[in-house]
């Protein structure tokens, strides 16, 4: 059985709190983009996570020759590592040279792209991308779209660029009576792989790993491993959130210890041994295809698009945005480019989402807002500022 840990990394590049009666001329970065903010935000996180994290990681690769990790980090993160910390993507250089740690695509933005009309917009941020990792890995061959949002036609498009695995959540009605511990193939693809995230074994570390209330409270790494080795199929993979780690669980719970225990413990188990996705699509067969038309995620109880689109304020503000891409790009100014694309973090559209109960207390937990409306007024007020300094120009 092969365990393949994934981690996203990713920091939003978040907003100013923005006045329609500011300056009406302005269109600089700095006007809608709130650098000290973010500057606190990734300092706090890279002292809770990225840097204790990846000394841990170091050094767990060099005690251990079989353990392998993977990551996709965000062009968005990059940027924020550069400006503030660039000791962070020294650490992660450092896991590179191991050369037991893979790098996956994403878009560069953390956008939605992939679900725009033209899909030109989608190509070129995952080729922005590709570049932007190029000292990490300069030939990743297994995609992470945002949010892990997949379908048919998604796979079809990635697979059209080259990749030879594209990830997905394990969902139950996309499975059946199947299981997510196998690779499947895609209806309307060839060759391209799906690897299909274990949400429940990744849940227990991700979300539950510090819940009291859990009846596998507390989650030990022995107690994990034997989990897994009583799994069946060809793989399991393991797939959250990198911040899981320091931030969302924090040091005194225990979740350092956890993970400096669990390659030993793994290893205990002769059956069980660490991959990357890059291995599992190169070296493990597939046992099927999977059918799905409409588009799946890894977010909230739905799985779908919903935590970004499912109500009239986000898809109001997803419309708008898409209206600007023609006269953005036909300005060829730069800047403005590159506004446009930062305002298409999705996570500025998951701020304004209106669920409710434990999904609507995932969302306030990583939102800089008070409500969802006033996530809404806030990027509405900045959309409708650049856009009209857009048009404007467009029209001259």
């Amino acid at each position: 059985m092969d365990i393949c840990f994934y981690f996203q990394v990713h920091q939003p590049m978040r907003l100013r709190h923005f006045s329609i009666f500011g300056d009406g001329e302005d269109t600089s970065f700095g006007k809608y983009f709130d650098n000290e903010l973010n500057k606190q935000i990734m300092e706090k996180v890279a002292t809770k996570c990225y840097i204790p994290t990846n000394n841990l990681m170091l050094d767990l690769l060099e005690k251990h020759p079989d353990f392998r990790i993977s990551y996709s980090i965000t062009g968005v993160f990059l940027e924020q590592c550069k400006m503030f910390m660039p000791q962070i993507l020294d650490s992660f250089r450092a896991l590179a040279k191991t050369g037991r740690v893979d790098f996956l695509s994403e878009t560069y933005y953390h956008s939605l792209s992939s679900l725009f009309p033209s899909k030109e917009e989608f190509i070129e941020q995952v080729e922005m991308h590709k570049k932007a990792i190029g000292d990490l890995r300069t030939d990743p061959t297994v995609f992470r779209n945002t949010e892990a949002m997949f379908s048919n036609d998604i796979a079809y498009l990635v697979e059209r660029m080259g990749y030879h695995g594209i990830m997905a959540e394990g969902i139950d009605h996309v499975l059946g009576w199947r299981s997510a511990n196998y690779l499947y193939t895609v209806n309307t693809c060839q060759k391209i792989k799906t690897l299909l995230r274990n949400y429940k074994l990744s849940d227990d570390i991700g979300y539950r790993f510090s819940a009291k209330w859990w009846s596998e409270y507390p989650l030990t790494a022995d107690k994990y491993s034997s989990w897994l080795s009583k799994l069946e199929g060809d793989c399991v993979n393991v797939f959250m959130d990198y911040e899981t780690f320091g931030e969302h669980h924090w040091q005194d719970t225990g979740i350092f210890e956890f993970l400096k225990h669990l390659p030993g413990e793994v290893s205990n188990h002769k059956h069980l041994r660490f991959t990357t996705p890059s291995m599992l699509v190169n070296d493990v067969g597939a046992r099927g295809s999977i059918d799905v038309p409409h588009i799946t995620s890894w977010a909230d109880m739905e799985r779908d698009t919903s935590a970004w689109l499912g109500n009239e304020m986000q898809r109001s503000c997803f419309n708008q945005m898409l209206e600007l891409e023609q006269p953005v790009k036909e300005s060829k100014n730069p800047e403005w480019l590159s506004i446009w694309r930062m305002l298409q973090n999705s996570d500025h559209l998951y701020y304004m989402c209106t669920k409710s109960l434990s999904d609507q207390d995932v969302h306030n937990y990583f939102s800089p807002y008070e409500s969802p409306f006033e996530a809404y007024i806030n990027y509405s007020n900045i959309l409708a500022d650049f856009s009209s300094k857009v048009k404007k120009e467009a029209r001259k």
